[in-house]
């Protein structure tokens, strides 16, 4: 079964390190591939680590309502495909200098029935953002730089730019604390900030045509406690100020340009097969 499993992991390895994050909130999660070591041409395995948990959210972009939802984490460590590893069988390793690594978000859909201040406005799809992003760690900092597409949903680009500083007060216990920066499309902010002529005669609200540029800034703090056996648990608090055309639409003027994001899970270390 791992054997199978490694054959389509080490493509991920080869390329780009995955991680996803089922909420709205995304973060980064970096693999290392430069170290790779040779075992038993018979041996293959695979490592990773799974969290589930909770997470809160604004029920859309610009929303002044909160809603509570499940949130998940997927981070590949390892690969050993034929005797040949790729990545680092220490899950708890820190990546240090240039490395590349996937990027996904979930935005879900806006239903303007669930809300007055939205009525009269069309529905919004979810979507599913799949991309790359570029970073550099140190033994203290880390910065990143991500670019995602909406394969499903919104059809368009995506940015987002983040740094963080970087403790770890015990062997168990890391924090980070950073900055964050949204970029998005003129099609992406007309998908969420805008108002069409017609929506503007149904709702109420003044018709608004938003230009793309950087639409949010903030900043996340997080930690991470490690127990034994592989447990662990992962949380992080995010705050975003709605900016420029964003800022000025009239559906976040019914609603709040301050975003609040929130997300605690529960990890395993998982390794199927031998290394």
């Amino acid at each position: 079964m791992a054997h199978t499993i490694a054959k389509f992991a080490v493509a991920a390895l080869t390329f780009c390190p995955l991680m996803a994050q089922a909420n709205e909130a995304s973060s980064v999660e970096t693999l290392n591939t430069a170290r790779m070591s040779s075992q038993s041409s018979a041996s293959s395995g695979i490592m990773f680590t799974l969290g589930a948990g909770i997470s809160a959210q604004p029920d859309y972009p610009g929303a002044d309502d909160y809603g509570f939802g499940p949130d998940m984490k997927f981070r590949l460590h390892a690969v050993n495909y034929g005797g040949q590893v790729y990545g680092n069988t220490d899950p708890y390793a820190e990546s240090l200098g240039f490395s590349m690594s996937g990027s996904f978000r979930y935005v879900g859909e806006r239903d303007s029935s669930d809300y007055s201040e939205l009525a009269g406005l069309d529905d919004v799809d979810q979507s599913f953002e799949l991309g790359l992003g570029v970073n550099y760690g140190g033994e203290n900092y880390k910065v990143y730089g991500d670019v995602r597409y909406g394969v499903v949903g919104h059809h368009t680009w995506v940015g987002e730019f983040g740094a963080d500083l970087i403790m770890r007060p015990t062997d168990r216990l890391t924090l980070n604390m950073g900055p964050r920066a949204f970029w998005g499309t003129q099609r992406y902010a007309d998908t969420y900030f805008g108002v069409s002529d017609e929506e503007a005669a149904a709702s109420g609200l003044d018709a608004y045509s938003p230009d793309g540029g950087f639409l949010s800034a903030g900043v996340e703090v997080g930690a991470k406690y490690r127990f034994d056996g592989g447990w662990g648990v992962e949380g992080a608090v995010r705050y975003d100020k709605l900016l420029n055309d964003a800022a000025d639409s009239p559906i976040v003027e019914a609603g709040n340009d301050e975003q609040w994001r929130m997300n605690l899970d529960v990890t395993k270390v998982f390794t199927m097969g031998t290394f």
